[in-house]
């Protein structure tokens, strides 16, 4: 129990053990109601934040549209923290306390680019489960969005869709990865039900001009 504390609380570990005990404190305010995931997603896909594309976009090249964002970060804080935890019990503690900072250092970066891999593969099946349950927002056919992704093409991108709310961060679809980009207006004309995705066409398409 000593080694295990003393490899948890110690550097790099500790960094990852302060954000999995925030994420854990999370999940346990999420189970007695006094935290809405919602809330955290709808602020990452909303007009509240400074950049709402910024985390659609990186969820959408990991393959991970669609899953909460809660879940990813979780995920992915988890398995950084494992990697930094046997990295620093296996490898670290063996070495003279200079180098052990440096490589203390390099371990804390490290870890994420396994972690983002593990948490990519680990998710994905999720995100078909998901789409399976969320019922389908046929009713947005015709109804205006503001693409929040860098691009979109036949395969990728995500829009904006004011609901009087925070916001729905929908996926779209177009054929022309050149034609939209971030901040165009669109309209949604047909639901793709198996990508559970949206084609769309420029505003000034749909208006005939």
């Amino acid at each position: 129990m000593n080694e295990f504390l003393h490899t948890a609380l110690g550097f790099p570990t500790i960094v990852y053990s302060m954000l999995l005990t925030v994420v854990t404190l999370y999940w346990v305010l999420a189970v007695t109601g006094l935290a809405d995931g919602d809330s955290v997603d709808a602020l990452v896909g909303g007009g509240d934040a400074p950049d709402p594309g910024a985390a659609a976009a990186m969820l959408s090249k990991l393959g991970l549209g669609g899953v909460p964002l809660t879940v990813v970060a979780t995920t992915l804080v988890f398995t950084a923290w494992l990697g930094a935890y046997f990295v620093h019990l296996l490898v670290l503690g063996g070495l003279p306390e200079g180098v052990r900072t440096l490589a203390g250092l390099g371990t804390m970066v490290g870890v994420l680019v396994p972690a983002v891999a593990v948490t990519s593969v680990a998710l994905r099946p999720l995100r078909g489960v998901l789409a399976k349950m969320r019922p389908v927002e046929r009713s947005l056919i015709g109804s205006s969005a503001v693409v929040v992704t860098p691009t979109l093409s036949g395969d990728y991108g995500q829009a904006s869709v004011d609901d009087g709310g925070a916001g729905l961060i929908l996926q779209v679809r177009h054929e022309d990865p050149n034609q939209l980009q971030r901040g165009d207006r669109i309209v949604l004309i047909e639901y793709i039900e198996s990508q559970n995705a949206y084609r769309v066409v420029s505003e000034q398409q749909f208006l005939g001009r």
